[in-house]
């Protein structure tokens, strides 16, 4: 099933991170797809709230590779991997320790590549991306199951 929806805001595109926060699991894994200033960490924030994690603690995790969002219990709510840095994909998560090291809770992948399916495939696509009519806010969200 897809959907599409045009958000007007930065507000209004991490309420739809925090509507897809309430469908997922901790098997989840989230490809969130898009060009630089897409959207894509703006969304993350939403879905780390959504599920109970401090929105002013995610950033995108472009030079750590990996950030791990905790609820006010302590416990990891959400992984969120940033892959733009990597070349060779599947290699280089395998050398990390992924997927293992994501297990556990829902995963956000930005920039995922189509090698790294068979390391960590998607439940979930989301395709995030300035709307070209748009003022600079606006943004389409496709979400494709």
């Amino acid at each position: 099933m897809t959907r599409a929806v045009v958000t007007r805001s930065e507000s209004e595109t991490e309420n739809e991170g925090r509507r897809l926060a309430e469908a997922l699991g901790p098997d989840d894994v989230v490809y969130l797809e898009g060009d630089l200033g897409a959207g894509k960490t703006c969304f993350a924030r939403g879905v780390a709230s959504g599920l109970g994690a401090a929105p002013r603690d995610v950033a995108s995790p472009t030079f750590a590779i990996l950030n791990e969002y905790a609820g006010e219990s302590g416990r990891i709510v959400l992984r969120h991997l940033d892959l733009y840095r990597l070349a060779d994909t599947p290699k280089e998560l395998e050398v990390l320790g992924l997927p293992d090291s994501v297990a556990g809770a829902p995963v956000i992948v930005e920039w995922p590549s189509r090698s790294l399916e068979a390391v960590l495939p998607p439940t979930r696509r989301i395709g995030l991306a300035r709307e070209a009519d748009g003022a600079a806010g606006d943004r389409r969200i496709v979400f494709d199951r």
